[in-house]
This record gives structure tokens, C-alpha cells and sequence, in this order.
């Protein structure tokens, strides 16, 4: 069931205004000049995305995490066992697959939720390596097929949605992934330091899964077990959502089964200092957002434009203040995002754009018409914000 969803301004306690989707389920997006305050996002400030009411497990020594599926030794961890796993940090950017998706439906109508540019924020994630922890039931890390045929990892929420029948949100990742190391994917119990409930409660508290270079729909939030199973997850969000069809596709011709599962996010930027339409006085004008790229794949440079796309200026990148960004260092936080910032002459009133392109050569598309699809998903084209020099704001 697709559900409406209406916007209103709340004063956090810190003055900021954030934008709410108030309607159940629950769904917010910082203002987009409050995103790019820090490079690690605030959690009061990081986007909220749910698909039905927030649990509350407010009885931590009995929680647990059940494994089971096709392994040779199903096992119960409570966060005891998990906390006894060597803990990692891992600086992640999580985007909902629908950022920007208000952009993409001005060209033609898309169901979903309104998403300005802020569905996306950069976390310090902390926890146990999922690695590790399905070594506690004996498979080994880079293992792909289990010796039962298990080749998938689900995660299942505890959390109940409409879409599931009542029943719970659930999404899986390869077991190839899952076992990798490398990948960083965590069993997450801290968010940017944070362990308690009263903060980290629409975040997944007390365990969520954290999978990251990969659509937010798949780092699943208030864990409650993990299946080891042959086939990709079959729930709703799986096989019937998040999944990118052409243009030539409306909800009449649709065929689910045609897609795969959308996983990494393509490369992506937004203009964050200015709003789609802003009044501005003659001269320099900085322009400022943030870049990032799915599957690990870092951002080779950010372009701007103050003339529609017709000439472009490089824009300087970081992830620490004062400390030059290079892409695929090893100093660099390479499931993170980048913030950019450049001054520029508007001496009219004029077109700005953003377009950023990543270390596999992956560039933005210009147009959003090229990438329209019926569920309003991955808009990276070309953002564009109009400034009005001498006007008031539209």
C-alpha cells in the first residue's frame, strides 16, 4: 500500500528547523543547508526512513539475534556475544534509494515518498563485523556457498509494515558479501558514539545491520534475525520495490521479475548551500554540497557550472576540514561521502549545476527525463538550483 505523506516544520532543541513527513510511518530529511554542517552527520539531524511503526526493545538482556537457515549450527546471540567480537568503526554514507526523488517527479508523476536532496547522511558506525559473527555458527569468512547451499544472507527486522502483509521488513545480501571483510558490512550497535535508546530508537536501536556502498533499504534496522538461505530474500521490498525499470515502463506493463534488486547507489551530488530558487546580490556566491558513490568507489572530482552546462570549474573536495581529499586513498573513508565547496561570479540571475564523477569514470547524466522511472528511484542527474540576482525568493 502506497501511503501519503505531508510536510511540516518542527524547531529541534537546537533551533534548527528539520522537515517531517509526519504521517504514518514516520519519515523525515534534514534541511539541506543543516546536512552539510558537519562531515559526520548528527543523529538528530540523519534522515529517518520506515515502512511502519518504530519498535521499542527496551529490555536489552533479553533481546537477541537468532541465526538459523542452512547451516550445520543454529545459534541465539544476545548483545553480550556481539559486544565480545572485536568492534570496528566504519565512517558509512546510508542514501534512501528515493533522494531527490521530488526532482524526478515534476517530469512525470512517481509514487513514493517526496524526498528533497537530504535522504542521505554520512554515520560513524560501530559494531561487530558481520564476518565475524557468522563465524560464531561456522562459516568462514569469504565463503560464498555454504555446505547446505546457502548462498544469500536475510535480515529480518522486527519491525511490521503493510507492504509484508503484517508482517516483517526483510532484505537480504550475497553471502559472498556478507563474509568479506573487506566489505565492512556491520552488525552495528553505536552510531556516532551513541548507545542509548532515547537517541538511537529511529535507527535501529539496539542492533541494525549497516551494509554499506548499498541502498539504505538493505541495512535493515532493529534486527531480529538473520537466515542463511539459496535464493535472494523474497520479500516485498526485495522483489516488488527498489528495483530500477526505463522509462518505458508504467504501472500497467510492469513485470517485477524483469529487475534485480537494486543494491549499490550510482554516483551522486547535490548543491546543499542554496536552495532550488535563491535571491541572491550580484558577485561571489559559494556553492557547496556533497558527493559520494556507491560500492566503494570514490569521487574523482565535483564540477560546477554557473551557466546551465555550458563551461564547469572543479570544485575543491574533503572529508576532513582542511585536509585535500584524494580518491581510493588509504586515508580516506572510502564507504563515505565528500563534501565540496567553490566560489563562483553571478553577476545575473542564472542556472547553477552540480555533476560529480567517481574513481570508475561514472558521471551523472544531464537530464532526469533520461532516468525517469515509475518509482521515483535514483535521481542522480545533474542537480540545478536557480540563483535570482536583485529578486526576492520564488
Amino acid at each position: 500500500m502506497l501511503l501519503l505523506y505531508r510536510r511540516v516544520s518542527i524547531a529541534s532543541s537546537d533551533g534548527i528547523f528539520i522537515f517531517y513527513t509526519v504521517q504514518y510511518p514516520f519519515n523525515a530529511e534534514p534541511p539541506r543547508s543543516a546536512l552539510i554542517s558537519s562531515y559526520v552527520t548528527p543523529v538528530d539531524l540523519f534522515y529517518k526512513r520506515n515502512h511502519g511503526p518504530i519498535p521499542v526493545v527496551d529490555d536489552i538482556e533479553r533481546y537477541s539475534v537468532l541465526i538459523r537457515g542452512l547451516i550445520d549450527n543454529p545459534r541465539e546471540l544476545f548483545m553480550r556475544d556481539i559486544k565480545m567480537l572485536p568492534k570496528y568503526n566504519v565512517a558509512a554514507t546510508l542514501q534512501c534509494a528515493g533522494n531527490r526523488r521530488t526532482a524526478m517527479s515534476k517530469v512525470k508523476t512517481v509514487k513514493g515518498v517526496g524526498w528533497d536532496v537530504s535522504a542521505i547522511g554520512n554515520g560513524v558506525w560501530g559494531g561487530a563485523k558481520l564476518a565475524d559473527v557468522l563465524e560464531l555458527v561456522g562459516i568462514s569468512k569469504l565463503t560464498s556457498t555454504t555446505k547446505s547451499g546457502g548462498k544469500h544472507v536475510e535480515f529480518v527486522s522486527i519491525d511490521k509494515c503493510k507492504e509484508e502483509n503484517g508482517g516483517p521488513y526483510k532484505a537480504s545480501i550475497p553471502l559472498s558479501q556478507a563474509t568479506n571483510p573487506e566489505a565492512d558490512v556491520l552488525v552495528a550497535y553505536e552510531m556516532n558514539g551513541e548507545l542509548c535508546m532515547s537517541i538511537l530508537r529511529d535507527h535501529g536501536y539496539p542492533l541494525r545491520v549497516v551494509v554499506p556502498g548499498v541502498i539504505g533499504a538493505r541495512s535493515v534496522k532493529w534486527l531480529d534475525c538473520i537466515n542463511i538461505i539459496a535464493e535472494e530474500s523474497q520479500g516485498f521490498f526485495m522483489q516488488k520495490d527498489y528495483k530500477m525499470f526505463p522509462p518505458s515502463v508504467n504501472w500497467d506493463n510492469i513485470n517485477w521479475s524483469t529487475r534485480r534488486p537494486q543494491m549499490d547507489f550510482p554516483v551522486q551530488s547535490a548543491i546543499c548551500s542554496l536552495e532550488d530558487v535563491t535571491a541572491i546580490k550580484p558577485g561571489k556566491v559559494k556553492v557547496s554540497g556533497y558527493a559520494a558513490s556507491g560500492g566503494g568507489r570514490g569521487i574523482d572530482r565535483v564540477d560546477v557550472s554557473v551557466d546551465g552546462g555550458k563551461t564547469w570549474v572543479e570544485a575543491s573536495r574533503y572529508q576532513k576540514p582542511g585536509v585535500q581529499y584524494i580518491s581510493d586513498d588509504m586515508n580516506s573513508d572510502k564507504w563515505a561521502w565528500v563534501l565540496f565547496d567553490v566560489t563562483v561570479d553571478a553577476p545575473q540571475s542564472t542556472e547553477i549545476v552540480v555533476k560529480a564523477v567517481d574513481s570508475a569514470a561514472n558521471v551523472q547524466p544531464e537530464n532526469v527525463q533520461e532516468i525517469w522511472n515509475l518509482r521515483g528511484i535514483l535521481n542522480t542527474s545533474w542537480h540545478r538550483v536557480q540563483v535570482r540576482v536583485g529578486h526576492s525568493n520564488m
